[in-house]
């Protein structure tokens, strides 16, 4: 055992608590590898079984200038720059479990590690559920979830991660444990420390616990998808934008995506709305006789067919066996999303936001699309794509002038840069 792994191991006295890097299984050393800079790997991986453990292991790392990148399950450890020399891994894998669930107050409190489709499951009991859908939600936890800001289509309706957080604790770089917000929906103006957790990939403190929304689960639920020419699936999203529609999700989709879902020829339209059963059918309904209007084939997806679909959408984005593939996150006006999708093979935009998810082939067409998006009032973020292109490209490509404003926030938080450096826009 390496020198840094015992003096974890003398503080930690569970079993497996501690696992030096010659002893790990070569997938969680490929997850690892794959988010630091490859002329390095950390001596060990550490597994707290609480937040005050947690805060001992920060607690030392900070003492002795030990480099940290924190993770859940790893299933996003790839997302983000390359972290630098990290000494060692600290995983929230054990932090899993539900501290309350006020089911009459619509909301719940659990530990960082605690994985999202079990959470889900629990919540489902009661008919309510998290209202967001992340990557990998099979293996995702809370913590990556919202250190990541890793959401989907849902934003549509119930918006990105950070609307749905009302407390945090977390361990800061030095190992003190501190809070924010409560377990309430309504909280008292300040500091708004929820939203500055949440994207900020670990690089400000270690999130431990966080309270959460719930909704109940809708009665009824139908998905209309529309296919076709570009310029008609560009009407019918603009009618649909500017309506009184309430879709739960409403996504753009490119024409190999399209294929690719077995959904039909051109590019799509896919469209989710979750209520009571006669409103769901009525405004299936009306957007049906909007595509018919417009020249588009359209298509209903009901019980098992929907659920099937809507899973299979963002694995095509997001899963590959193919290790050079790029995935970008990206952000443009919604009314240019159809323009982008054109450029693209690989596509889907969300309706209202103008977020979505593209794949590229290479690095003179990352460039191209960040300039297209940019052109558009947004930007384009790499998530996923070989070690070797991550080191020769931004992947933030941030063009804004906050850059100064967030390197001081950093220095407030982790003045001596141990927490995932290198990971966070322009290097933080």
């Amino acid at each position: 055992m390496n020198d840094i792994a015992t003096v974890f191991a003398s503080t930690l006295s569970q079993e497996n608590a501690v696992i030096p890097w010659e002893n790990l299984e070569l997938a969680p050393k490929n997850l690892i590898q794959a988010a630091i800079n490859p002329e390095s790997h950390p001596s060990c991986i550490v597994y707290p079984e609480n937040a005050s453990q947690l805060a001992e292991v920060m607690a030392i790392a900070h003492q002795r200038q030990w480099r940290v990148l924190s993770c859940g399950n790893g299933s996003k450890l790839n997302w983000g720059g390359l972290s630098n020399r990290i000494d060692v891994v600290v995983s929230t894998q054990r932090l899993n479990r539900i501290i309350e669930h006020a089911v009459g107050d619509l909301t719940v409190t659990v530990e960082a590690g605690m994985e999202f489709a079990q959470l889900q499951a629990i919540l489902g009991k009661f008919q309510q559920a998290i209202a967001l859908d992340p990557s990998n939600p099979n293996s995702a936890t809370i913590g990556g979830i919202i250190a990541t800001a890793d959401t989907g289509s849902l934003r549509q309706r119930y918006g990105g991660v950070r609307d749905h957080l009302l407390g945090i604790t977390f361990v800061r770089a030095d190992g003190q444990i501190a809070k924010a917000g409560g377990r309430v929906v309504k909280n008292v103006a300040g500091y708004d420390l929820m939203k500055l957790f949440t994207g900020s990939y670990g690089t400000l403190g270690i999130i431990t616990q966080v309270t959460l929304r719930v909704y109940p689960i809708p009665e009824s639920s139908g998905t209309v998808v529309l296919t076709g020419k570009s310029i008609s699936i560009s009407q019918a999203a603009s009618i649909l934008r500017t309506s009184d529609f309430t879709p739960t999700q409403a996504d753009l989709l490119s024409s190999q995506l399209v294929t690719q879902l077995g959904l039909g020829q051109g590019m799509g339209l896919i469209v989710r709305f979750w209520s009571i059963q006669e409103s769901v059918k009525e405004q299936s309904n009306r957007l049906l006789a909007i595509g018919q209007k417009l020249g588009l084939d359209q298509k209903v997806y009901l019980e098992e067919d929907e659920v099937n679909l809507w899973r299979k959408l963002p694995d095509h984005m997001h899963s590959s066996a193919d290790e050079s593939v790029i995935t970008c996150k990206i952000g443009v006006l919604p009314t240019a999303a159809v323009e982008v999708l054109t450029n693209v093979q690989l596509g889907m935009i969300h309706l209202g936001s103008g977020v979505g998810l593209i794949r590229a082939k290479d690095k003179i067409q990352v460039l191209s699309l960040r300039q297209l998006c940019q052109s558009h009032g947004g930007f384009l973020t790499v998530l996923t794509a070989p070690v070797k292109l991550k080191e020769s490209l931004d992947i933030w490509g941030y063009p804004g002038n906050a850059l100064n404003l967030m390197g001081g926030i950093k220095q407030q938080f982790d003045r001596n840069n141990i927490l995932s450096p290198g990971r966070f826009v322009g290097g933080i």
